[in-house]
Parts: C-alpha cells; structure tokens; sequence
C-alpha cells in the first residue's frame, strides 16, 4: 500500500474508528530516548540560554512588519478533501470567498517575506500562490510531494517537506527550484521548527515515532532520536531552550533538550495531540488535542497544564492564534467545520466549511519573518 492511501488512513480514516469507537488506548513507546548521531563535519550549535532571551519577542501583539501594512485581516481554510480553499471575514465569521486548488490541500503558509502565502497539494504536486492583499491565488508552481512547506530563519531557503520521500527539499525560497534532496533517518516527516541560533531544524517523522535532526547551513541530518508514539507538530519553547513535539499517540507532548536533542520530559494533554501554538504573550503554548476533541493550555515556565477547553464531538486541529491574542482559530479536522476559542474563557464558536479542512492559516499576524507551517513567526 502506497503511503498516499496510509496517510489517508491516519489523517482521515481513523477519526471515523474513533467515532465509531474502535480505536482503542494510546500507544505507549518502548523505543530509546537517547538521540543517534550521523557523522558530519559541521557542529550543532546550542541554543540561546540567556534569561532575557524570547524566541516570539518580535511575534507580540503590536508588532506587524512592515510587509503586511494594509492586508486584510482574514483566515485562510484549505479543505483537504473538497480541494478548496474558503476564505473567511474573521469580524464576521463568514466565507467570503473560496476557489479551488490542486488535489489535497493541506497547509496554508506564509512566505518569509510574509508578501505570498502558499497552499500546500501534496497529492496535487503544487504550491498555489495566494495574494494576501486581494485574497486571490495565482497560477499553481508544480513542486514534489509538499505536504507541508517552511523557511530557514535568514530567509535563504525554503524547505519543502515531501512526506512519502522521507526527505527534505531544499528550494529556492522564490522559485522553488531544487538545491538539494536531503535524505532523512526516519520515515515520513511532517512538521519542523529551528534551534534559536536558526541553524539547525528540528523535524517530526511520524511513521517511525522518531525526530531527526538537520543542518539546514550544510544541508544534512546530522542525527536523530525515537521518542515513541506519533510525533507531529514542533514548537521551540519561549526560552529556546526546550522543544515541545505533539505526539499524536501518547497522547501529549515530548520535551526535547535543545542544545543535547534528548527526551528530558513528557506532558500529558489529550488523545491525538497535535498542533502546537504560543499565546500571544508567549506565556502558554496551546496544544490542539484531536481525538480527545480538547485544548490544552500549557504554562511554559512550568511546563503544566493549567486549563482544559472542550469542544464536543469536535476534531481541533491545526491554526493559529488572532493578533491581538483574544482568539485561537482551528480547523476541525474530521467536521467540516473551524473552530474559535476565546483565549480567556475557553467558549467556542463554531463555523461550517468544507470537507477535511486541515493547516488553516490566520493572517497577517505579528512577526518580523515566517518560518512556515500555518504561521510559524519570529
């Protein structure tokens, strides 16, 4: 079985089990959480330590750069089963737009220079450029396999993730042309995130409950580390001290030491944690929990839970929070609906979209530059 109908399994087809109540307990891991490394002649350099140090200082509210004066404040839904995108007023909570893309959008991503934001086919083979000022997509760009698409921090390169290579593409962040295919140490990667120097990525391999580590200066994995279950969504911690990996099957989210890339803790959240998001004054990190239908808030100083939004026979999945921090925006994954939870008091409001929505993407959002996914901002 190819893993285009397996992904389709995990992503889609397990949430009708769910419903259906055939999925039983979480995984537990038994694999090592010491991390294997790959020879290489650069060095991984440590992350940032400094206690005035804050990875989203310049993602606060307030801070919009200058390249995204005047854009329109929208929320951009790509259906991954409808192959559309719907565009939403998010002062009114209405579609205002939609239009059709390439076979299985999946992430909506702003560009580094936040001028573009892309759609994400991976079926389709293409990036689909939209125009954040009018809210128009343009002529698709035929790119391989881009399940989902980011940035390296000094803007160089963009990196595709083409999940059924278990590799990462490193392209030109403006044409997409290829640089460099950078086979990986572990089965199909989705989600990334950057050490605070910006030289090294942090990336989640699904299929075989592994992170791997890579040199996006030279342009090579340079180790990696089983940390069991299901790893998705990656987060560097306010401080840039810690990585949180989503894990889907644990149920929670793996801390990952930065500068040693080792399992130093694990936080229980919900079933089939997933997407990852720092408040607005980065003093909690959101985590999507899609089974479980929850939110969990996590004290980043503290590393624990401190509330527990449920949203009823719903599937939270991936988004991203309002500029002002009021509102957290997700796509139900498996109903075809988004979801907006109040920040301060955990209501919901609840609005129709279409079949599969899946990276929906908030925008403009404070941030200098975009590091990728649904708007991963420094």
């Amino acid at each position: 079985m190819r893993w285009a109908e397996g992904r389709f399994r995990l992503r889609v087809g397990v949430a009708w089990l769910v419903v259906g109540g055939l999925l039983v307990g979480s995984c537990s891991s038994s694999g090592s959480h010491h991390a294997t490394s790959i020879p290489t002649s650069s060095t991984v350099p440590a992350s940032t330590t400094s206690t005035t140090f804050n990875t989203y200082a310049n993602a606060t509210a307030g801070k919009f750069a200058a390249a995204v004066a005047g854009d329109p404040a929208r929320v951009y839904v790509p259906n991954s089963l409808s192959n559309t995108v719907d565009v939403i007023d998010p002062a009114t909570f209405k579609i205002i737009n939609s239009f059709s893309v390439p076979d299985r959008p999946q992430h909506v991503v702003p560009a580094w220079d936040l001028r573009t934001l892309y759609v994400n086919s991976d079926l389709g083979n293409a990036l689909t450029p939209i125009d954040p000022r009018t809210g128009q997509p343009g002529p698709p760009i035929p790119v391989t396999d881009p399940y989902n698409l980011y940035f390296t921090p000094d803007g160089t390169k963009a990196i595709v993730v083409p999940e059924l290579l278990s590799a990462l593409d490193f392209r030109d962040p403006h044409t997409f042309t290829l640089i460099k295919r950078v086979p990986l140490p572990c089965r199909y990667p989705n989600h990334m995130d950057f050490t605070a120097d910006g030289r090294t990525a942090v990336v989640s391999c699904e299929a075989s409950k592994q992170l791997a580590r890579v040199d996006v200066v030279s342009m090579q994995a340079t180790g990696v580390l089983t940390v069991g279950g299901s790893p998705q969504d990656v987060r560097l911690s306010p401080d840039g001290k810690v990585f949180y990996v989503a894990d889907q099957d644990l149920s929670g989210v793996d801390v990952i030491d930065a500068a040693t890339f080792t399992k130093i803790g694990f936080i229980h959240t919900g079933t089939g944690a997933h997407g990852i998001y720092p408040s607005r004054d980065t003093k909690s990190m959101y985590v999507s929990n899609r089974i479980a239908g929850t939110i969990s808030v996590i004290d980043a100083a503290t590393q624990q839970v401190t509330a527990t939004w449920t949203i009823p026979h719903g599937s939270p999945d991936m988004g991203g929070v309002t500029p002002d921090g009021n509102s957290l925006w997700l796509s139900g994954r498996y109903n075809s609906e988004i979801y907006v939870i109040d920040t301060h008091t955990g209501t919901i409001r609840r609005i129709p979209v279409g079949l599969g929505p899946h990276g929906l993407c908030v925008f403009p959002q404070p941030g200098r530059i975009s590091l990728g996914h649904t708007g991963n901002y420094r």
